[in-house]
């Protein structure tokens, strides 16, 4: 066995994991290396698909089945002897023993990481227990100690509740305390951050920054977003194909980068800072501004009886123009009210209160908010969605084909060879070879996947397209190409966008104007540069400070801006 290094709390040397399959053998993870150190952050950063997830698993023995350690060493320092995990079994009490008390672990999705029938505070004391002699009293009182310490508010109190009472940020800090449940020397957060909003993603990492260096822990912190690794980062490995590809102090990665690989996924990065230039809307080359294709004034969502102190209002009062060929932006915390503005426009959602104003290719004007389900069928033509998550958005039982298609053949506009025809041109548009038309959505990548739900969306010439968090789900790099890709055919065809997100780096990118919303209201609007640069209201301060910067000598987050509603609102 091979010594571990006087500062390592863990090395892993050489590790291979292979998934036997019945017609081959995946090579997930080839030969990695790298060492946690006491009080340190190694960042495993890398495309989807690159062996980040399977090979933390293997540090704690999880590794789905089919796959299993085939070679090398995962050495863990216990004072002064070394264990070899890659030579335990999974269900031995020694690896029970290490798991949660010597390694803790953060899952990526809280809300299928957590029970939704017990309590938040049962299964953390559950944790507790299971890694040290106390009994059900002081395990309470640790409980609500950690729940403290991850700034939970009225700990005591919300310990009782249950998953679906807190919100995506709580849930997280929940699964922050239950992994420091058993005071483990090494934390692996696996995209801890992924589903959270810009400014809760900066609360959660600064949380577990600070926790891990008060503790003196060592963590492995697995993302494919650049800007986070540099804000947290001491040290970066970057996979590819299975394999580490270049390894090195987050200064000499940022600023040195070797690799091909490493340099285009932060050049994919930097990309996104900026406003993309050459591609003016039509809006911006017309002499005069023109009417625009959809107007909404005073629009508002209300759940719950009018006039009682606790109705909700979801969207409250919302005005803003879209004009022809222009990509307007809609940002703000998770809860702030985007989504439902997008599905009131669809009038998926009924509105409350307010006007939809849309301008028809003849020039006359309709209000949405009044028309019957027939006439909406129409304005549902001109008007599309393109989904959040392109895996869960097309039917895994119809083929390209068919999903592209149904729109045509539900209106009556195609069928048969000319169905065919527009298919295979609708997937050339977005990039796909049209060979592949009769295969299923399964055999497709993600980035591929969202390009059938773009070409899905633009089936019935439409003039608007919603995009609602449309590249989300995406690698930074497949991003920055459906970005390019949504850019170029509305230099094509004309359209005009909304663009929900809350991803700010992508607004500014992709949009000409950004509206800024919190709690259902539109609290600034106006250029898109101007609001990245130069915001004006303190809400929008504070969701600008809190994009990650990726520069490790100019981390923005460590002087970011935080909001404090005012007490009446």
């Amino acid at each position: 066995m091979a010594d571990l290094p006087e500062d390592a709390v863990l090395s892993v040397e050489n590790l291979s994991i292979d998934f036997k399959l019945r017609t081959h053998i995946l090579h997930a993870v080839e030969n990695v290396s790298f060492q946690l150190k006491r009080g340190q952050t190694l960042c495993l950063v890398g495309e989807s698909g690159s062996g980040k997830s399977v090979t933390a698993r293997s540090l704690l023995q999880i590794v789905d089945r089919p796959g299993s350690i085939v070679g090398g060493q995962i050495l863990l320092r216990n004072n002064s002897d070394v264990t070899d995990i890659a030579t335990l079994h999974p269900g031995s009490r020694l690896m029970r023993a290490i798991r949660g008390r010597r390694i803790g672990l953060i899952f990526q999705e809280p809300m299928s990481s957590l029970s939704p029938v017990h309590t938040i505070g049962s299964q953390i004391i559950e944790a507790i227990r299971i890694h040290s002699d106390v009994d059900k009293p002081a395990a309470r009182a640790r409980m609500i100690e950690l729940l403290r310490q991850v700034e939970i508010p009225n700990a005591d109190q919300m310990a009782d509740r249950y998953t679906f009472e807190f919100s995506g940020g709580m849930r997280q800090r929940a699964l922050i305390a239950m992994a420091l449940a058993g005071n483990p020397d090494i934390l692996i957060a696996d995209e801890p951050t992924t589903a959270l909003d810009v400014t809760t993603q900066a609360e959660i990492l600064d949380l577990i920054k600070r926790l891990q260096v008060g503790r003196g822990m060592a963590m492995l912190l697995i993302t494919h977003d650049m800007g986070v690794v540099a804000e947290v980062a001491d040290e970066v490995a970057v996979m590819r194909f299975g394999r580490i590809v270049e390894r090195g102090p987050v200064d000499a990665i940022y600023h040195a980068a070797e690799h091909p690989y490493t340099r285009q996924l932060l050049a994919s990065t930097v990309k996104l800072t900026h406003h993309v230039e050459g591609k003016l809307p039509a809006v911006a080359m017309s002499a005069q501004v023109p009417q625009p294709i959809l107007s909404v004034r005073n629009l508002s969502k209300i759940y719950g009886w009018h006039g009682k102190a606790n109705a909700l209002r979801a969207v409250d009062d919302a005005n803003f123009d879209l004009y022809p060929g222009e990509n307007l932006g809609i940002v703000g915390e998770s809860g702030s009210g985007k989504t439902t503005l997008g599905r009131l426009i669809l009038r998926t959602v009924e509105p409350t209160a307010g006007s939809i104003t849309y301008r028809g290719r003849d020039g006359g004007t309709i209000d949405v908010a009044g028309l019957t389900k027939r006439e909406l069928r129409s304005f549902h033509r001109e008007v599309r969605l393109v989904f959040q998550d392109p895996f869960a958005s097309l039917n895994p039982r119809m083929t390209v084909k068919e999903v592209i298609g149904d729109p045509l053949i539900v209106n009556g506009i195609a069928k048969g060879r000319a169905l065919e025809d527009r298919v295979a041109e609708l997937m050339r548009m977005v990039g796909l070879d049209p060979i592949s038309m009769e295969r299923y959505p399964h055999a497709f990548s993600g980035g591929q996947r969202q390009r059938i739900g773009i070409a899905r969306a633009l089936a019935l010439d439409p003039r608007i397209i919603i995009a609602d968090e449309a590249t989300s789900a995406l690698d930074v790099s497949i991003r920055s190409q459906i970005l390019d890709l949504l850019l170029d055919i509305r230099q094509r065809l004309n359209l005009s966008f909304i663009f929900i997100s809350h991803d700010i780096s992508v607004v500014r990118y992709f949009c000409d104007r950004v509206a800024v919303m919190h709690r259902g209201r539109i609290v600034e609007l106006g250029e898109a540069e101007q609001i990245c640069t130069a915001p004006q209201e303190a809400y929008t301060k504070s969701l600008i400070s809190a994009v990650p910067n990726p520069d490790p000598r100019d981390k923005r987050m460590l002087h970011r801006h935080r909001f404090v509603a005012p007490a009446n609102a």
